[in-house]
């Protein structure tokens, strides 16, 4: 029964997700932000995939207490860290100028802060896991003397900090009275919207002219598939695998991203940002094995579900 649990059809659908649909949503949100303002971009796909889900929840029967207000605001701080500000910075990047592709391998640098950031939370990392956050560091410095980097300063600090929030929101999330289910990712995207609405206005962002139809298609894609179905994949692994498995996305994106910039828009990766995704990607490597080895078996025939969860957490 385990090894079937392993390989359930919600997993791979969830991993799928996560690996395809995430890695294209880099190009979709390049495409995107020539036609939208970055954080109203982010603002408006956030805002709605938010309000469909939570209107869904609600006529599926979800009760009207729930969530709790201790839920909103447990939920609304993780929404504000991976969405406004982490794919806020990302958007905002790519509006600089920064490729997919580069932006999705700097995004790849989430499981290193990861590993750091549950440092705080009591995880006691190894001599492998610390070996690739060093290897990690040195990629980081490598993808910043990139010809793509060294042209946009503002973008490499946003992109980095993007990965930072992103990881201590995902570590922190495991942590915090969440609403259940699809529940949590409804109130987190409803808040992370209106947080980068509110961005947009203070920044002074404003349509130039109404959007084209490929504007309108990207915000689609990224509403439905790049929210509503892989952000949702990404919550629902937080809480059924190890951390490390959950970020495993990182190793796949990067490529995802690069070939779909190269085969569809004509971007370019040069020798530097090659080299620097070798040693990130490694680096993950590093990080992950240790996390993904198999604890011994329990003396018990089985845990429940909750306790099982629990003993996953770093």
């Amino acid at each position: 029964m385990p090894a079937l649990r392993r390989f359930s059809l919600p997993l791979i659908a969830a991993f799928f997700a996560l690996y395809v649909i995430w890695g294209s949503t880099y190009l979709v949100i390049r495409i995107g932000v020539e036609y939208w303002p970055p954080l109203m971009l982010g603002g408006v796909r956030f805002l709605i995939a938010g309000t469909l889900m939570y209107a869904f929840l609600r006529w599926r029967g979800a009760p009207a207490p729930t969530p709790t207000w201790a839920q909103w605001k447990a939920a609304g701080i993780i929404g504000i860290l991976l969405l406004s500000f982490g794919n806020g910075a990302v958007s905002v990047a790519e509006h600089t100028g920064v490729a997919s592709g580069v932006a999705a391998l700097a995004v790849a640098t989430v499981p290193l802060f990861t590993l750091l950031f549950g440092y705080f939370w009591g995880a006691r990392n190894t001599r492998l896991e610390w070996a690739g956050v060093a290897l990690g560091i040195v990629g980081i410095a490598m993808l910043n003397m990139g010809s793509n980097l060294q042209s946009s300063p503002l973008g490499a600090a946003l992109l980095i900090f993007a990965a930072a929030t992103w990881a201590f929101g995902s570590v922190w999330s495991r942590h915090l009275p969440l609403p259940q289910g699809a529940m949590a990712s409804a109130v987190e995207m409803l808040v992370g919207g209106v947080v980068l609405l509110i961005g947009s206005a203070v920044s002074g962002e404003h349509l130039q002219a109404m959007p084209p139809v490929e504007g309108w298609l990207a915000l689609a894609y990224l509403i439905f598939f790049g929210s509503i179905i892989a952000f949702n994949a990404y919550m629902y692994l937080l809480k059924h695998v190890r951390p490390a498995a959950a970020t495993s996305y990182a190793y796949v994106n990067p490529a995802v991203a690069v070939l779909l910039g190269i085969v569809l828009v004509g971007e370019t990766i040069g020798i530097e940002e090659a080299l620097a995704m070798l040693v990130i990607i490694s680096a993950v490597v590093l990080i992950g094995l240790p996390q993904w080895r198999r604890a011994p078996a329990p003396a018990v025939a089985a845990m429940p579900t909750e306790e099982r969860t629990e003993s996953r957490v770093n």
